[in-house]
């Protein structure tokens, strides 16, 4: 008899339960003398010993400016060791982070920091090429809560100089169950939401994923993910942080070359990143003279990644003990993982098991009912990394998270008799074409098994007869032009002919947030735009803006 879609992980590794000042203090204890962070882009480099210093402070700054236990202090910039060090000061005092993206636009800004409520804004005097200070200062006009900004190139040194008074007898106010960041969801499908997360729920995912990862006091780990997505700031930050392992940053923005660059000089021996970074770092012309020995393990996630790419990063890049792991920001991030040592079936071809004390269930989304093991449905988790919610938004909470705890990840998804999830997709992303749901990710993967292709992208467009149409968006290995007669002669006899796009789009870019996750919503509102009213036989012109290739449509079938 077929058993049920859930599965717990491990619970033999104890729950931390601490504040993230406690537990810096006890790496401090251990490894006081051992580098904590280094900012290779700006020079700097710091012990865990100075880094206690530094975070105390920063903290004693911010009390001194006002900011107390649940004040939020927002930080809006690109990856930089100030970053860091306000990110442990902030959460010493009890104050809650607001994580904000550096590529908001005005709108954007003013509507992260009203809704937060963010008191104390620290921010880079420019973020390419915007003039942040002007910025803020005409934003700052629209947020009445709003008391002062902070540049870090003229006023980080006032706060870097001040007494840490107050700080010791603020930090035993804070409980580990009190909000410490306010991170806003990385707009794939929509206007983001600020998901309230504790210190409990973002130690222990950072703990327990760089446990399972193999991270100990002796790990460099290259951290080119940016710090205010969870990537960054918990797996990287939290991640080195409760192991006593080095925390490198090659600089702001991602670039290949700064991240291999990195990875040589500081002799690295783990490397985050997401699919497209992996990418580019293996397309990079540098990484043929570069040495990147040193690099043993590291952790993948934040989009669907291909087995022929994870072996490349196994391979080429040096990274034999690579992890891939996977969840939202809402779970803190870390939902299910993948070990190095797992067969090749569950490594290369799934998103791995739950992570210790997390449960993972899959649900009919339409029924909420558990469906038996090999049957899709959204997947759904419950555990410490759980949300508390939704800030300043019950109605969004109380749809996201039912009664029992149970967070809809919106994800759809499968899981084996082991306890196993695949990732098929997600549930919104799941076109319907005459009545036939089609699952993009299917299409997508036997796209990336073309030699000429270097990653598709599919998605479902408005169509006046099949209510959808499917198209792919390609973008090719470096000098290769694939005909689109060609890669849809690839795909006939791999998937049925209702599934081959009738609409492609080659470029050599896809949309996509700061964090580099594909952004479908965005893909779909450029199509729409350039087609009109679809026809099986309309033509895509290119789009400029994303720097794509002429692209063409033809028919896969004959219209009724």
């Amino acid at each position: 008899m077929t058993g049920p879609s859930y599965a717990r992980g491990s619970t033999r590794r104890p729950l931390l339960d601490e504040t993230i000042g406690q537990n810096l203090r006890r790496t401090v204890e251990r490894c006081g003398d051992r580098t904590a962070l280094v900012d290779v882009e700006l020079g700097t480099r710091a012990s865990y010993a100075e880094l206690w210093e530094s975070s105390g402070r920063v903290a004693g700054g911010l009390l001194a400016r006002g900011i107390g236990h649940g004040d939020r202090v927002g930080v809006w910039a690109a990856n930089r060791h100030e970053w860091v060090v306000l990110q442990y000061a902030a959460a010493r005092i009890g104050a809650v982070l607001v994580a904000l993206n550096p590529t908001y636009e005005r709108a954007e800004l003013g509507q992260a920091l009203r809704h937060s409520g963010t008191r104390l804004l620290f921010h880079a005097a420019r973020y390419r090429g915007t003039d942040c200070a002007e910025l803020v200062a005409d934003v700052a006009t629209t947020c009445p809560e709003l008391q002062g900004a902070v540049t870090f190139e003229r006023d980080w040194a006032e706060f870097v100089a001040a007494e840490p008074t107050g700080v010791a007898a603020a930090e035993q106010r804070v409980d580990p169950g009190d909000p410490v960041a306010i991170q806003f969801t990385s707009g794939t499908t929509g206007r983001p939401k600020g998901a309230t997360l504790t210190h409990h729920n973002l130690l222990n995912n950072g703990h327990l994923v760089g446990a399972q990862a193999g991270f100990t006091e002796q790990d460099r780990i290259c951290v080119p993910v940016p710090l205010f997505h969870c990537f960054g700031m918990v797996l990287g930050t939290l991640g080195a942080g409760s192991h006593g392992a080095a925390l490198v940053l090659p600089g702001g923005p991602f670039d290949a070359r700064l991240t291999l660059a990195s990875i040589v000089a500081e002799r690295c021996t783990a490397v985050y990143g997401v699919p497209t970074m992996f990418r580019a770092l293996l397309e990079h012309p540098d990484l043929a003279g570069s040495d990147v020995g040193s690099l043993r393990g590291g952790l993948i996630g934040g989009a669907p990644c291909p087995p022929e790419l994870l072996a490349s990063i196994r391979d080429r890049l040096h990274v034999p003990r690579l992890s891939t792991v996977c969840g939202m920001t809402e779970t803190s991030p870390i939902s299910t993982q993948t070990l190095p040592d797992d067969p090749p079936d569950v490594r290369d071809h799934t998103v791995g098991r739950p992570t210790p004390h997390i449960e993972v269930t899959i649900v009919d989304p339409a029924t909420g009912r558990v469906v038996p093991v090999g049957t899709p449905g959204e997947q759904c988790t419950r555990g410490y990394s759980v949300m508390r919610g939704y800030w300043a938004d019950d109605g969004a909470t109380a749809e996201a998270i039912d009664p029992a705890g149970w967070m809809r990840t919106g994800d759809l998804a499968v899981m084996d008799e082991r306890g196993v999830v695949t990732v098929v997709g997600r549930i919104k992303d799941v076109i319907i074409r005459g009545g036939e749901n089609i699952h993009p990710g299917e299409i997508e993967e036997v796209l990336r098994g073309h030699p000429q292709v270097s990653d598709a992208q599919v998605i479902g467009v408005p169509h006046d007869y099949y209510g959808e149409q499917v198209m792919a968006w390609v973008r090719p290995n470096p000098g290769a032009e694939p005909a689109v007669p060609e890669l849809v002669e690839f795909c006939t006899g791999r998937i049925s002919r209702s599934k081959i796009p009738a609409l492609w789009r080659l470029t050599d870019s896809f949309p996509t947030t700061a964090s580099g996750k594909i952004q479908k919503f965005r893909m779909r509102r450029i199509a729409i735009d350039e087609l009109g009213s679809p026809e099986p036989l309309a033509t895509v012109p290119a789009h400029t803006g994303h720097g794509d290739l002429p692209a063409v449509t033809i028919p896969t079938e004959p219209r009724p």
